[in-house]
């Protein structure tokens, strides 16, 4: 089966990024050819198509001058460029099926004309909220907020939900809007929710109901080794910045004299520094790590914790640390509770709630041998639900799906 992925990004960038190459090495292996349509990026894997790729388009932070603006918004909408690079792609690749994953903003809707034209089945990972909430996360100003579900995107304007810019919001709202009334994502024929919460918000909003199937992520569990021994520390990996909650989880930490591995990078990560000193919390920053380091770190902790105060979907670092045999608490938002089953795997604490987080933790670390009984499940849990195996056999079937 020729494959052909298209992402915004062809680097590991973020999660979306990660699944898109790890599941297209996948299939690769299995015997399936591979290509990929992207934005032009001087981190780009290399690509025999990249000549057809559309320019680089930065928007974070946006472009500076006023030209710069208005193109950027006017790519937003609507991409050329992005179509005819599509097209071309098609007629040289031919491929059986396009798996599409984070299109958003530098790519547009705009590519998949082509595909309808050509009529090429086009399946689509949803790695986000962003087809009923303008701002991707259903966030406020740090809140969880829903406002805009169902068409109503008028709201992320009228609270500037988006970094709190009346031109940012405004844009995202009008992206949506017009994107929604014109159906612009009709010629996708599935669309993949890696959460049942996410598949749920999806329905909700009128997200082309019939068209959403759930397919979980997966972990690979032949190439992640559970631990051997029981570790002491809390570790958290990801990305430091505000929606995550890492500043009630140093607010835990000090609350109950946890001691924390934090791992990963991000906006808010002097900031963060600041609050675990003032509050004399014992943190040892790790910084972006490898994932074999990772990993490697992540097997020496009692367990991981996941402490969101935003939707996540289905976040990958539950599953990983699942695999290296760690238990994982994490808040009851979003995806999260799809995966932890508190007490047997794992624990849930409420959002914004330093208290309850470290009570939670406080639980998992009184008592090691119930501990090491959750890691041996966590393992059990990804190696017989999202295993890499399975996980192809259900997308090869989406794909059959999609063809049909």
């Amino acid at each position: 089966m020729r494959i052909l992925h298209v992402n915004k990004f062809l680097y590991r960038r973020g999660g979306a990024e990660a699944y898109m190459l790890d599941v297209a090495g996948l299939q690769a292996k299995a015997g399936h050819e591979i290509e990929y349509f992207s934005m032009a990026h001087p981190m780009n894997l290399p690509s025999r198509f990249e000549s057809h790729f559309p320019e680089e388009l930065e928007l974070n932070p946006p472009p500076s001058s006023l030209g710069g603006k208005v193109r950027g918004a006017g790519r937003v909408l609507y991409s050329p460029a992005s179509r005819r690079g599509m097209a071309a792609v098609l007629e040289a690749f031919r491929p059986d099926v396009v798996h599409l994953h984070n299109i958003y903003h530098q790519l547009s809707p705009s590519i998949l004309r082509p595909l309808k034209d050509q009529g090429i089945p086009a399946v689509m990972t949803l790695h986000d909220y962003k087809l009923a909430c303008p701002t991707y996360l259903f966030l406020d100003h740090g809140q969880v907020c829903e406002a805009c579900l169902g068409g109503h995107f008028y709201n992320a304007v009228l609270r500037r939900c988006n970094d709190g810019s009346l031109l940012a919001s405004s844009l995202s709202a009008i992206e949506l809007t017009l994107h929604t009334a014109t159906r612009a994502y009709s010629p996708v024929r599935v669309f993949l929710c890696p959460s049942r919460f996410l598949l749920s918000k999806m329905t909700e909003a009128g997200v082309y109901p019939d068209r959403l199937r759930l397919l979980p992520n997966f972990v690979d569990v032949h190439r992640i080794k559970p631990g051997t021994e029981q570790g002491t520390r809390v570790l958290y990996a990801g990305r430091l910045s505000p929606e995550k909650g890492v500043d009630v989880l140093i607010e835990a930490a000090a609350l109950a004299g946890i001691e924390l591995d934090i791992a990963g990078d991000g906006p808010a990560r002097a900031e963060f520094e600041a609050l675990a000193q003032r509050l004399g919390a014992s943190v040892r920053w790790h910084g972006h790590m490898s994932q074999e380091a990772l990993h490697d770190l992540t097997r020496t902790a009692a367990v991981a914790v996941m402490p969101s105060r935003c939707h996540e979907n289905q976040p990958l670092g539950v599953l990983e640390a699942f695999a290296c045999g760690v238990p994982v608490v994490g808040t009851t938002l979003g995806g999260i509770p799809d995966l932890i089953r508190p007490g047997t795997d794992g624990d849930l604490a409420p959002p914004n709630d330093p208290p309850g987080l470290a009570e939670a933790l406080q639980r998992v670390l009184a008592d090691p041998r119930r501990a090491r009984e959750m890691g041996r499940a966590a393992r059990a849990k990804v190696e017989e639900e999202f295993s890499p195996e399975t996980h192809l056999e259900r997308l090869e079937q989406r794909y059959l799906e999609a063809a049909a």
